[in-house]
């Protein structure tokens, strides 16, 4: 499941995880709801809402540190890949140095190894 949610668009996920965090707390409502009657409505009264602050500062850390994970990791992998274009585009100058046949060789290597980077 996890290549499937990472391989959807943006906008697609983004509906994903609000629509199932919407589903979540709708269902933790109701289950308060349906707990809170009769004597046991007193105790959830007695919950003030002060205290829920706190939990939901720890998950917007928790938020803003994962986004900032991937965001480190997005730019490490644009280097990487910058780097080796960069490396391919040298080797494909310094083909012309072995004119003829291992020229003609090297060019479709570096050709058949992008081919297979991109369909990756």
């Amino acid at each position: 499941m996890s290549n499937w949610l990472h391989n959807l668009p943006i906008v697609w996920m983004a509906l994903l995880v609000f629509g199932l965090t919407a589903l979540v707390t709708a269902a933790i409502y109701l289950a308060v709801m349906a707990l809170s009657v009769g004597k046991r409505a007193v105790s959830f009264k007695a919950v003030s809402p002060g205290m829920l602050p706190p939990p939901s500062v720890l998950f917007a850390l928790f938020v803003v540190f994962a986004a900032s994970q991937v965001w480190t990791d997005n730019e490490k992998a644009g280097s990487v890949a910058d780097r080796e274009a960069s490396e391919l585009s040298g080797v494909a100058v310094r083909a012309a140095a072995f004119p003829g046949e291992p020229e003609t060789r090297l060019r479709s290597l570096i050709r058949s190894y992008v081919t297979d980077a991109v369909a990756m």
